[in-house]
């Protein structure tokens, strides 16, 4: 799922793109796509991108008279600027949005549909789509501790709630608890004062080089390369591969279809976590450290 970074790469592509533009046509190749029944599409056509903004892992495309598009892309939903009158073929071609020089296109990979347009008439209705994540950038170390400890979770769970934080995922609060050398399973309730001072900064850190990162690729080209599975990350989607500070190889964690990458000697003293798969069926023989990983391996 693209998170705050893959966004804000998103809307920079974009604002270079349709601000100020005229929309001609919204085209939609999917009945499933379109989440509300007013305004229809036809209020949006000859009206000008006078804003972009996100909301919370949505894109908010923002017209004349107050009316707003949003796009929430889940999982496997991209966009792509391809030239005007586009035909929409295919059945990963879910949508396309009408400008005078280029096409915004919405693909979906696979065969569920998950992602989905939203059309509101006024700020307020368009902003019911937020789950009131607070935004990392306009938060002081004191507010979001305390959002971060309104309930006891996992460092991870609490990292990707989008009721606590906006914007951030599977993908990088993997690089963020790397960066911060914190356990993703690590509970809320028992980090330090100076455990969460780290986090804070470290997650304002490491978002803002991504962002930096990605926005500077936009300004070049469109966007087109999406993926949560970059090979300048430190952890995320490298399983097996070694730690870029300490060389050890990245370890998992993987449950209801999500996997969770972590560095043993950074983030967990050594300490191997229980993989929910692979646990059950060792039992007792589950190692519990790298050297004890190792000798499983050699036998």
């Amino acid at each position: 799922m693209p998170e705050l970074p893959d966004i804000a790469a998103y809307l920079t592509a974009l604002d270079e793109r349709i601000l100020g533009e005229s929309l001609a046509k919204i085209r939609l190749a999917s009945p499933f796509l379109l989440r509300t029944v007013t305004p229809p599409t036809t209020a949006f056509e000859g009206q000008t991108v006078r804003a972009l903004r996100r909301v919370g892992k949505r894109i908010a495309i923002g017209f004349d008279h107050d009316l707003w598009l949003v796009l929430h892309l889940m999982i496997a939903g991209r966009l792509h600027w391809k030239p005007p009158g586009l035909r929409l073929a295919g059945k990963n071609q879910l949508a396309a949005f009408d400008f005078a020089h280029g096409s915004l296109l919405l693909t979906e990979a696979g065969s569920t549909r998950r992602a989905s347009l939203h059309l509101f008439a006024g700020t307020q209705a368009m902003l019911s789509t937020d789950p009131g994540g607070l935004d990392i950038f306009e938060i002081t170390p004191e507010a979001f501790r305390a959002a971060m400890t309104k309930e006891n979770h996992t460092l991870k769970r609490a990292l990707t709630d989008p009721r606590i934080l906006s914007g951030i995922g599977n993908a990088y609060s993997d690089e963020i608890l790397h960066a911060a050398k914190l356990s993703p399973i690590q509970q809320t309730n028992k980090l330090t004062t100076d455990e969460w001072q780290r986090l804070f900064y470290t997650i304002r850190n490491v978002l803002q080089l991504w962002i930096d990162r990605l926005r500077s690729e936009a300004s070049s080209g469109f966007p087109e390369k999406v993926t949560a599975f970059r090979p300048d990350m430190a952890v995320h989607g490298r399983f097996g591969l070694p730690c870029p500070v300490c060389g050890q190889p990245i370890q998992r964690i993987r449950y209801a279809g999500n996997e969770t990458n972590y560095c043993a000697k950074c983030q967990t003293n050594g300490r191997l976590l229980a993989d929910r798969g692979l646990s059950r069926l060792l039992g007792k023989d589950w190692p519990k450290t790298l050297e004890e990983l190792e000798l499983l391996k050699q036998h």
